[in-house]
């Protein structure tokens, strides 16, 4: 089934690069509206279309109302898309195009699933549940409330935690893909996306790629963390496989959270979902749920 027209007055066109502010502010609006808060940075979408993997010019289209963006979507990781709605424009049938468009998209490229997240209970949650979208896993995000610190576990003798030096990248960038296709069904990410998604990203700091090395000096855990002035949000954490039981993630959690508060942030965040079985962990160091997500999928 074709994508149903556009409402009237209201053209799509290609993203460009220089769209990436707009696509920001389209999504940090529809955050707001939908849970109070907002949780994409500009720096996301920057990294993100950066990757040597992903093709803007194949993979998104912006709803523009004269020379505003009212509405995008994307495909920009496995079996993933996203999309927006500006919360002004609601109710116009933007958000029907958008769920057309990006399975449309996501066919063009092979894909036989395509999902997105969204928070649980938002109009955009109930539009794609009508259409057909089911829940594939469900995910939150927490936070540290102010004043509370993470309880810091003593690391084995001969282990030490600290920022990652630069020839130890790649060997983070292992640790950390290594972890998370234990539960997730895609290939590995590319050394390069990962530069780019980190590395790379817009405001990066050495600091900011925490690790834990064993006696031997070999990384055997890694977190990255991205801040602005206001929080600091662990992004990725992981410990090897034959480390773990260590609590060697504890330590480094609280050391990436006391870094990220040291540099004058005054939050501490970060994100799970139900794939990883690690929702009660964070909630049991003193984390609290600030916001549930679904992400919903439909066959193609």
């Amino acid at each position: 089934m074709s994508a149903p027209p556009l409402p009237d007055g209201l053209i799509a066109r290609p993203l460009v690069l220089a769209d990436a502010r707009a696509v920001f502010e389209l999504v940090a609006a529809q955050e707001l509206a939908d849970v109070g808060a907002v949780v994409i940075e500009e720096a996301d979408v920057v990294s993100d279309w950066s990757r040597p993997s992903f093709d803007l010019a194949s993979s998104a289209l912006g709803v523009v109302d004269g020379d505003r963006l009212v509405g995008y979507v994307a495909i920009d990781r496995h079996e993933r898309g996203d999309a927006a709605v500006h919360p002004d424009h609601r109710g116009r049938g933007i958000g029907t195009w958008l769920a057309h468009r990006m399975q449309e998209l996501a066919r063009a490229q092979g894909w036989r699933v395509v999902g997105t997240p969204t928070p649980a209970g938002s109009p955009g949650d109930r539009l794609l549940e009508q259409r057909g979208y089911r829940i594939r896993w469900t995910s939150w995000v927490l936070e540290l409330p102010p004043g509370r610190t993470i309880a810091d576990r003593p690391l084995p003798e001969g282990y030490a935690v600290r920022a990652a030096r630069e020839d130890e990248y790649p060997a983070c960038w292992t640790v950390l893909e290594d972890a998370f296709l234990e539960w997730t069904e895609r290939g590995r990410e590319p050394y390069d996306d990962f530069a780019a998604a980190v590395l790379h990203r817009p405001g990066f700091e050495p600091w900011q790629l925490r690790v834990v090395t064993d006696p031997a000096g070999e990384v055997v855990a890694a977190a990255v963390l991205h801040v602005n002035e206001e929080y600091g949000f662990v992004d990725r954490l992981a410990t090897r496989r034959d480390r773990r039981g260590r609590g060697l993630a504890q330590c480094l959690l609280a050391d990436t959270f006391r870094e990220a508060r040291a540099h004058g942030t005054s939050r501490s965040e970060l994100s799970t979902d139900s794939r990883t079985g690690a929702l009660g962990l964070y909630e049991k160091v003193g984390m609290e749920v600030t916001s549930t997500w679904v992400h919903r999928a439909v066959d193609l």
